[in-house]
């Protein structure tokens, strides 16, 4: 009986944190997100920090900074027609940063799932400044 209750409650959390992301926010695997890039009026962000941005970056992104002082104005300044493609390292940067465009009133939000760091893993490529 102890072993089902613990699965109901694991079952619980993982469903609630499946849940917490909005659902206007579409997390885009890599291949997605290359068919959303050849888009022309795509708007690509990059969340990290300019010293990871350095590291290596996806073509064509700017870098708004998650950690920046200025984060919130620097987001509004982006075209709220035009859809938007944020990532981070792993996504978690970005899937906060995703939900605050949506309640900024962004019309179409995707987050790149797994960030940089799977981009790479499957082969895409990334410039280095």
């Amino acid at each position: 009986m102890k072993k089902s209750a613990f699965v109901l409650v694991l079952l619980s959390i993982v469903a609630m944190s499946c849940i917490s992301r909005s659902e206007n926010v579409n997390v885009v695997s890599s291949e997605e997100m290359q068919t959303l890039l050849d888009m022309d009026d795509v708007q690509l962000v990059d969340v990290r920090t300019p010293e990871e941005y350095k590291e290596g970056y996806i073509d064509h992104a700017q870098n708004i900074d998650y950690y920046s002082d200025t984060f919130e104005e620097d987001i509004l300044e982006l075209d709220k027609t035009k859809p938007v493609i944020v990532y981070c390292k792993s996504g978690g940067r970005s899937a906060k940063c995703a939900e605050k465009l949506i309640k900024a009133g962004f019309v179409k939000v995707y987050d790149l799932d797994g960030g940089i760091s799977q981009w790479k893993h499957e082969g895409h490529q990334v410039t280095v400044k």
